[in-house]
This record gives structure tokens, C-alpha cells and sequence, in this order.
């Protein structure tokens, strides 16, 4: 995944629509870099980031309350079919 998405997370209250960022470097020579970080908001709100360990696959959350365990397994399952695809 090189470029942001919005996910729309269905939810009691309604659809939330959550964009998700992947953060990016750029090499000396050009070529773009996957750090496994990706940046989540809603609007201007902040939700924290998803960071996956590039060796194990495994995953960590930084953000604070603002989604269910639930909500979040499903944006990160989002981000892991993606990311394997390339898309």
C-alpha cells in the first residue's frame, strides 16, 4: 500500500470513515521505502498509527480509546490483505 485509502468502518453509530496513511520513505536513489507504519484519522482527528514488525508480520496499536478492539482487528486485517497485494 503506497497510497492513502479511506475505510469505511461500519459501527453501531453508523459508518466512521477512516483514512488510513502508510508512511513512506524516500532512498537516496528514489525508490520509496515501506516503514510498516501507517497513520489512521478520522477528519482532522488523529487515531493513532498501526505498526506492523516488518520480520514477525506482527502488529501494535498506539492510539488511545477512540476504537473497539473489534473496529481496529478489521482495519488492520484491511491493511494486511492490502499490503500483500501491493495495492
Amino acid at each position: 500500500m503506497t497510497e492513502s485509502v479511506i475505510y469505511h468502518l461500519e459501527t453501531e453509530d453508523g459508518v466512521r470513515s477512516i483514512k488510513i496513511k502508510p508512511i513512506n520513505e524516500v532512498l537516496p536513489n528514489g525508490d520509496h521505502y515501506a516503514t510498516g507504519i501507517f497513520d489512521l484519522s478520522e477528519g482532522d482527528v488523529g487515531l493513532g498509527q498501526v505498526i506492523f514488525d516488518i520480520l514477525t508480520d506482527e502488529w501494535e496499536y498506539n492510539g488511545v480509546g477512540e476504537l473497539t478492539q473489534d473496529q481496529l482487528f478489521e482495519i488492520v486485517s484491511y491493511i494486511h490483505k492490502h499490503k500483500r497485494d501491493g495495492e
